[in-house]
């Protein structure tokens, strides 16, 4: 069994990994099957593959038919106003608001995960790549600072890291939005066949099915996928990717693999007499000790914030605005997508077609603002639509198994074909937008906590104009009616692509890191969760995580092998 919960007995290792999500999980598998003996160290509780208590359980099966009483939402202030669905169905993957404070500057929504896999058990699985249009927008603009990469170097691992997940989609030879090594896609349902034909002929924009972390092939132990769209509750089919299904399996098989769950990383050890890290301090959850672990080489993927929270802890007489933050810009440059805007309307067409399943991913509308002189906005960058096609009718009685005749009048006839689009846009990179710690306020195990202090700008305002205008364009070019428009705002951070707390850069005066992910002043020291991104781009960026961290990983290999780590 390769979770392992020991690890207090041998504190030396080739590898730390901090964190067990996305991140952390590419981590593992790379320096594990490349020969280091490496511990992953999980804050939270230990959860193995097919540790999914909810997901074959119905409705009826699950305490108030899959509701929570009011008493025990008041653990979930926060999560509850982001108006994510918390049921018993997936409230064991939640770490408790009361348990875990921050302070809110201004409004923030945090969507946390402790426990082995991290959000890789919850997150939504769109999958894309950035481009050089994202890659070089910076440095066109002079907005903060150049990324040090370019598409053709990460391209190589892009292939790599989809190769690996699995990821369906369909290549569609656009500039926007790279193509990639895909899958079969899941399939449209006949409205959505109807609005991608109308939209692409009458105003030239394309629609494509969601790229998406879902098998729709098998791929050696994992199976595909069942389109029950139950993927929060987990996968036992592991037909979805995550740590727990794919990569800390490969990282166990080469017997190179602890993991240690209830291990709260609370700082950094510098080595006094060498320009980098001896390893970490951990706080045990469930011993209350302080333990220490060394390595030759330190992966952080604590997440964003995370990562963030122990840099900034990890002082010291070198580093006293936190570990590696000689730049200053540890904590700052925090961004997100804002969405949930955009447009539905109905479709009278249809009316003897139904569609079976429930698939997990819908329609992608790529960025087609900004991407070329034609198409300049009075705003920088752009947004894509995430959305699908529908109908009303016995489909969604059926799971909450209603009886009598009511249930029967209602079996008997579907409603209306609907189509919806929700757009995600790019928020820029603003030093001012930050994180910091808090002394004064501790969490339940007595540590500092984070102020959050970051919001939505005038380029970001100016953009959702748009991104409802043009939702609302298309659908009418589709032919459906009844248009309705929604902005129902949104707080950053309930996007839950938080991003670029230690930036990478080309100058150490200007970043945290350097191409490799390597914090600038202590080499060994690999930041490759989504605290390294310069910029947001507007598409989920969990791909790009996982090509850094591949990258990143190999890179560490090879530097420790000639001696320069």
């Amino acid at each position: 069994m390769y979770f392992n919960s020991e690890g207090s007995n041998e504190v030396t290792y080739d590898a730390i990994v901090v964190g067990s999500g996305i991140s952390g999980g590419w981590a593992a598998k790379e320096l594990c099957e490349k020969g280091l003996k490496t511990i992953v160290l999980e804050r939270g509780r230990m959860v193995k593959h097919g540790d999914y208590p909810t997901a074959n359980m119905e409705d009826w099966e699950l305490p108030n038919r899959n509701k929570m009483t009011p008493e025990e939402m008041k653990e979930y202030a926060i999560q509850q106003r982001t108006g994510y669905t918390m049921t018993p169905a997936t409230q064991h993957w939640w770490p408790k608001d009361t348990e875990n404070p921050y302070t809110e500057t201004k409004p923030f929504d945090w969507i946390r995960a402790y426990h082995v896999g991290g959000r890789s058990l919850l997150w939504g699985r769109q999958s894309y790549r950035l481009g050089d249009l994202d890659f070089e927008a910076n440095g066109k603009e002079g907005i903060a600072v150049d990324w040090p990469v370019r598409y053709a170097d990460m391209a190589p691992w892009y292939d790599y890291v989809e190769t690996f997940a699995g990821i369906s989609g369909q290549n569609e030879g656009l500039m926007q939005l790279p193509d990639g090594k895909f899958l079969p896609p899941m399939e449209y349902n006949c409205l959505e066949k109807d609005v991608k034909k109308r939209i692409e002929e009458k105003l030239g924009i394309k629609m494509t099915m969601g790229r998406t972390a879902h098998l729709t092939e098998p791929k050696g132990n994992r199976g595909t996928c069942q389109t029950r769209n139950r993927c929060m509750r987990g996968c036992p089919y592991g037909a979805y990717f995550s740590s727990n299904a794919s990569t800390l399996p490969a990282a166990e098989a080469t017997g190179n693999l602890t993991i240690r769950p209830y291990s709260i990383v609370t700082e950094i050890i510098l080595d006094d007499t060498k320009e980098k890290a001896k390893g970490v301090r951990i706080y045990d959850s469930e011993t209350k000790e302080t333990k220490e672990y060394y390595a030759k080489v330190i992966f952080m993927c604590a997440s964003t914030l995370g990562t963030a929270q122990i840099m900034l802890n990890s002082t010291s007489d070198r580093f006293p605005e936190g570990f590696g933050n000689e730049s200053g810009e540890l904590g700052h440059n925090l961004m997100d997508h804002h969405f949930r805007l955009g447009a539905s309307g109905k479709s009278d067409d249809h009316k003897d077609s139904y569609f079976s399943g429930r698939r997990p991913t819908g329609i992608y509308i790529p960025r087609f603002q900004n991407i070329d002189a034609k198409s300049k906005r009075p705003y920088l960058r752009g947004f894509g639509y995430q959305g699908g096609g529908g109908r009303d009718g016995w489909g969604k009685y059926v799971a909450e198994a209603e009886y009598g005749k009511g249930f029967k009048d209602a079996v008997s006839q579907a409603g209306d074909w609907s189509f919806g689009m929700m757009a995600f846009g790019e928020c820029l990179p603003y030093h001012d937008n930050k994180v910091s710690l808090n002394k004064e306020l501790k969490d339940v195990y007595g540590l500092p906590t984070l102020i959050m202090d970051a919001e939505w700008k005038e380029n970001e305002k100016l953009m959702r104009k748009d991104m409802i205008d043009n939702a609302s364009e298309m659908l009418e070019a589709a032919g459906l009616r009844d248009i309705n428009t929604f902005d129902a705002g949104c707080n950053p951070g309930l996007g839950i692509h938080e991003m670029g707390t230690a930036r990478m850069g080309k100058d150490p005066k200007t970043s945290v890191l350097n191409k490799w992910n390597q914090v600038h002043s202590a080499k060994n020291v690999f930041v490759t969760d989504g605290s390294f991104m310069t910029s947001a781009a507007c598409v989920n960026p969990s791909l790009t995580y996982m090509a850094f961290t591949a990258r990143a990983a190999n890179y560490a290999v090879e530097e420790l092998k000639k001696g320069n780590l």
